[in-house]
Order: C-alpha cells, then structure tokens, then sequence
C-alpha cells in the first residue's frame, strides 16, 4: 500500500509555514499590469490600489510607460527596493523570467494567475515543477499557479479581481464563481469573508498550509472549503484538527457524490469505496462539517459562527402553530435530533409564564398567546434555556409577522425580541431560529444579536444538527502512519492468513493438503475436527468461483469434495479448515483500501459476502483505535444485529472492534499491500474468528 505523495506545501505534521508576507505584505508589486480592462493585469492593479492602505505598489509592463496614471516599470529588480508579495499575470513563455524578475527583487510570496501548467500537459507539469525549484531555492512561497488571487479584509489586501464584504469566515477554494455566491449568501446572514485565497494548481502553498494559516489569525473565526482536489488528504485532515483545537470550525463543499471509484477494485472492499466515501471519512477525522451545496454551506457557516455549541442532542422546538412545531419534529428526526417529551415540572414552569391553552410536552406551542401578549414568545424562550432537559432550542413559525403589520403589536415584538435575545446570548446552549418573515424588524433584532435566522425547515434543521454534533471518535485517532515492516513476498491466501493473525486475528484451525491422501491425513489427526471447510487455493474470489465447500461432516465427503474441486478447479492447494457455527453469529467485513489522496482507508460492514448487495457499510482512514471501530460498527444500519434479535444473543463488539483495529494496523504496516480484506469475520458471543482473508497488491 503505497503511501500517499504531497504535492504541495508541507506534509502533514509539519510546522505551518510563514504566510506573513502573502497576507500582510509591506510592498505589493502587479507584473504584467495594464490599461487593457480585458486583462487580469488591469483587474488586479485596479483592485490592489483602491484600497486606501500605505503599503507600497508597483506596477510592471514589459513596455513601460504609464499604466492606470501611473508609471510603470519594465522589470521589477528596478524597484529600487525588496518587493514581498509579487502578483504575475503575464502570457505562459514569459513566466520564468517575470518569477526570476520578482525573486531577484526580493519577493517573499508569489501569486501566480498564469494559466497553462500542470492543469494542461506533460510539459506545463515540468514548467511548473522548474518554477516551485526556483522559488523554493530561493526561500519564497507561491500560491497557484493558475489562480484567480488572494484577499486579506483584516489587512486591506484586495489581489483578485471581485472585492467582497468583509467579515470572519476564510473562504479557500478552487472556484471564483463560486466565491462570489458564497459572498453573497453570507451578506444575508450578516456575515463576510476574512480571507480569501483562490488555490490553483497547489503546486507549493496547499490548501492545508492556508488552513494553517488561519488557526493564529485572528480575524478569522470559521474556514470555508471548496475542494475538488484535496492534494494531501492527512495534512487536510491535521489541519483541521488544529483549527478545531482553536475553536474554528471547517466547512467543506467538495464535489464528487455521484462519482465512480477512481480505479477498478479487486476486492469487495476495493468495489464499495468511492472518492465521497473517503471524504467523507477524513471529515469525521478532522471534525469537519461536510455539505452539499454553498447556500447549505452559509447556513452552516451562520449557526457555526455564532459560537454556541452543544454535544447534546436534546431539541426543544418552540412554535406558535401546531403545523410548524409538528414539520419541525419530523425534519429534526430525520437530522438526528432528538425530540423529547418534557417533564411534567417543566411544563408546569411553562405554563406559568404562557397560559394553560398552550402545549408543553414538545413541541411547545404558545397556541395563540403571542398575540395577546408578545413577550411569551421571549419568557417561553428564557424557561427552555433555563432547564436541563434542553440542549437545543428549534424556533419556528410565525414570529416576525407582527412587527411588519405596524399595529400595536409590532412595538411589543420587538420589544420580545430583545428580551430573546438577551437570554439567548446570555447562556451557550445553540438556538436556530426558522420564521416566515426573516426580514422583520423584529427578526432583525434577533440577527443583530448573532442568532442564525432560517427561512426555511431544512436550512434550520441542518444548522442546528452541525452545531448540536458530538466530536467523532475518529477525530482522536492518530494521522502518522506506523513504521513500514518487512515486505510480505507472497500474497497469497495462507500468507495472508499468517499475517493477519500476526497482528492478533483469530483464524479456524487449518490443514494445507496436496492429494486426496494427504486430506485423509489431515482429517484423521482430528485438527481440525469435523466438520470441515475446503477451500482451493490460487483463487481470489474462492466462493464466487465455487472454490469454497462447507459443511462437511465426515471422511468420505470431504474427500468426494476435494475431488470435485481439483477436478473443476485445479487448484495448486487445498485447506481444510475447521466450520464455524455461522447461525450463532453475525458476518462481517472487514478491508482496507489505499486512497492515492488520505492513506489507507478502512471499511467494515454487515453481511459478509453479501455486503454488496447490502451495502451497509461505514469508513474511517487508518488506523483507527478499538474505540473508533466500535463507533463504526455501531453506524451501521443494522447495528441491532449485533446485539441480538429474535433470540439470538448478542456477539463481543469489544472483540470485533479489536480485530477491525488490527486489520488497519497491519495495511499500515504494510504498503506492499493495495487491498487487504477478511470477509467474513464472524462475530460470536464469546470472541470472533476470521473464516476468509485476501490480499492484493498494486
């Protein structure tokens, strides 16, 4: 299992490098700036110099002259000082010699907006690889190339051809467009961008090198992704780790769902691992949160921003319509949240500062008394908080009506308003808010005050689920990779078998035979004891080929069966192996598979060799700790198996979990391996053992 390359930036585990002059530099410099509004030149030199800063710019066309007013130099080295932040937008033949230009007038920083490298052909890829030489040998960093630029609102940098609203989020991304939909989704939510960093090719500043970049940042409070490549998948991961450490969320929008595994697979495992899957896996390490589109990405980003968190899932939904409240409970099930029914106490407390027509159980409805008397919305809000049987509070409906009818009411709601928000931001307990009138000026109160404020169920309800989530026990599991053991030479199945039980793999007890003799032998010594499997070696998929006879309960048919399948099968072996009472326990798969991106990948999942057909399955990257693969078998749709239905009992998950630990423990030992699988692991009541294990290499 080969273990994955970075492209990019410094490898996982690394320290984070010195980004200073790309953010905040002293001296900006525009090669390739021109008076021609067709050009990036001219973009970049219009945007860089509205800004009212004191850093130093300078303009450079190959021509001279003037541009933009100003006069412009033919080389930058006539600067007549160091340069830190160099941006370069000429054609691709005078690359080289406008990055050796800005190197040799001291750039500590690069943008490169030129097109035409590794993204095109073999020979862009080596024009790009002899530019990172240079401005690696020369101590300077390069974001791109093939980018759209950079902006700092913090230090008003603006390298990039659209400015946006300032705010706290870090927006790192491979798309433009679609920067400029993000930027305007968070103008509604009251939010803005800190950063901004279009990435390019990633040829030396990576995507994880950025993130880093932002953990010390003060100006950003949340980092949000769009990735279709994610080049180092671990210092991805470690990057968010540390960003987490810090108290700033990640928000990742990476395409990719609806793909097909980026190469064929030998094994079961090998067939049900996709590019989203693998994601998706690496988001539960790093604590990432995971969505489908930008406007799902601000509506998370607004409830994460917010900074009010919980671990509990306990959702209180507070409504005035009983339509609203019974919607809201059905979205938030199918969130994950839960929805309890509320003490009696509690709903005493509530009706004492509602009137007794309102329901208390959960949802909570104030059944009309909003319009007699608007602050019960407020008190309604303060007694939820205030009680300990609520983690979350889902605000739903009809608030915000009021205040836009200019009746005596509007004043009232208002004034509720404020006393809501009060009590929402004097304690830390997540609320979401979802009303028909998001603009109202009493809905702008609760905005002002940092609430998030939804339009609609699913917005709400996916806000409030990001921000009511546990960490993952994955998120504790270790990058690093162990250290590589001696290569297995052979991987065929006893090889494989021997290595696995190496690392603590329960197999059967196993005879290797040759001829029919040599069977009678095996089953004569009485180990293994009837009955007996045999399986016929030198054959990858042994039961989808017919190479695997179960059930055989004395002499005679083993040897009528070994028969058979030399005759059917020629197999250069046969193992006969002790049979396991399947009935007693449930099957399971367990593989691991190299991702070229995040490492090796580990894969459980129900039903043995018909996991396929089942498609229950959960991932994590390896290796992963007993206690994150317990975690995974419990996710699985059908975890109930395992702790027995209909009068089965049920099966060690602690021992399971342990061998699913191991497995993941010896593909990381062994990068030799492209895909290792035990399929099936039967779980018992007492312990586990593996009744099939291949191996494949690259």
């Amino acid at each position: 299992m080969a273990s994955s390359t970075h492209v990019g930036g410094a490898a996982h585990g690394a320290l984070p490098r010195d980004l200073g002059p790309l953010f905040d530099p002293r001296s900006v410099a525009v090669v390739g700036a021109s008076d021609d509004t067709s050009k990036w030149g001219n973009n970049l030199a219009r945007h860089v110099l509205s800004v009212d800063h004191p850093r130093t710019v300078h303009l450079v066309n190959k021509r001279g002259g003037t541009v933009l007013g100003r006069p412009a130099l033919t080389r930058l080295v006539d600067a007549g000082e160091p340069v830190d932040l160099v941006a370069i937008c000429v054609p691709l033949p005078g690359f080289l010699d406008a990055l050796d230009d800005a190197l040799a007038a001291g750039a500590k920083a690069v943008v490169a907006i030129t097109a035409g490298f590794s993204e095109t052909d073999e020979a862009g890829a080596e024009l790009e690889a002899e530019a990172i030489r240079r401005v690696r040998d020369a101590g300077a960093v390069l974001v791109g190339p093939n980018c759209l630029g950079l902006i700092d609102t913090t230090t008003d940098l603006l390298l990039t051809s659209e400015p946006f609203r300032a705010g706290s989020v870090a927006v790192l991304s491979q798309s433009g467009n679609l920067v400029i939909d993000v930027d305007d989704l968070l103008q509604a939510h009251g939010l803005g961008i800190s950063r901004f960093v279009s990435l390019g090719n990633q040829a030396d500043v990576s995507l994880a090198d950025l993130m880093l970049a932002c953990v010390e940042h003060d100006g950003t409070a949340a980092v949000a992704v769009y990735a279709e490549d994610v080049r180092d998948g671990r210092a991805f991961v470690a990057a968010a780790r540390a960003l987490s450490a810090v108290g700033k969320p990640v928000v990742l929008l990476a395409p990719g769902r609806s793909a097909a595994a980026s190469r064929g697979a030998a094994s079961h495992t090998g067939s049900m691992t996709s590019p989203a899957r693998v994601v998706d896996a690496a988001c539960a390490a790093g604590g990432v949160h995971r969505v489908e589109t930008p406007a799902q990405m601000v509506d998370v980003l607004a409830a994460l921003v917010a900074g009010r968190r919980s671990t509990g899932r306990r959702t209180a939904i507070f409504t005035d319509g009983g339509g609203h409240g019974a919607i809201a409970a059905d979205v938030c099930a199918a969130a994950g949240l839960e929805v309890p029914v509320l003490s009696p106490a509690l709903g005493e407390r509530l009706h004492d500062v509602m009137w007794s027509q309102s329901t208390v159980t959960n949802p909570v409805d104030l059944a009309g008394m909003g319009e007699r008397d608007p602050d019960s919305y407020a008190r309604g809000v303060a007694t939820l908080l205030e009680s300990d049987e609520v983690d979350a509070l889902l605000w739903v409906g009809y608030f915000g009506g009021y205040s836009t009818t200019g009746l005596a009411l509007a004043d009232g709601e208002v004034a509720a308003a404020h006393a809501a928000a009060a009590a929402i931001t004097a304690q830390e307990k997540p609320v979401v808010v979802m009303t028909m009138y998001p603009d109202a000026p009493s809905v702008r109160v609760l905005r002002d005050a940092g609430i998030p404020v939804y339009r609609g169920f699913g917005e709400a309800v996916s806000a409030l689920a990001a921000v009511t989530r546990a960490p993952a026990a994955a998120e504790l599991d270790p990058l690093e990779l162990p250290e590589h053991e001696p290569p297995v030479l052979d991987l065929d199945y006893l090889s494989t078998r021997e290595l696995l039980h190496s690392f603590g793999v329960p197999f059967p007890a196993l005879a290797v035979v040759h001829d029919a003799d040599g069977l009678r032998e095996a089953l004569r010594s009485g180990n293994p004891g009837f009955p007996v499997v045999l399986k016929a070696m030198g054959l990858l998929h042994k039961s989808d080929a017919g190479g695997v006879v179960l059930g055989l309960r004395d002499e005679a048919a083993a040897v009528a069966a070994y028969d058979d399948l030399v005759a059917r099968l020629a197999p250069p072996a046969v193992t006969v192996e002790a049979m396991a009472e399947v009935p007693r326990g449930v099957e399971v798969i367990v593989g691991v598979q190299e991702d070229a991106r995040f490492g090796p990948v580990v894969m459980v999942g129900l039903g043995g060799v018909l996991t396929e057909v089942l498609g229950d399955v959960a991932f994590a990257l390896a290796p992963v700790t007993p206690a994150t693969a317990e975690s995974l078998l419990r996710s699985l749709h059908g975890a109930a198996l395992l702790d027995g239905v209909r009068g089965k009992p049920a099966v060690d998950v602690g021992a399971l979990a342990r061998v699913v630990s191991a497995v993941a423990d010896a593909a990381c030992a062994h990068p030799e391996i492209g895909e290792l699988e035990v399929n099936p692991v039967l779980a018992l009541p007492e312990g586990v053992v593996a009744l099939d294990a291949r191996a494949v290499d690259w």
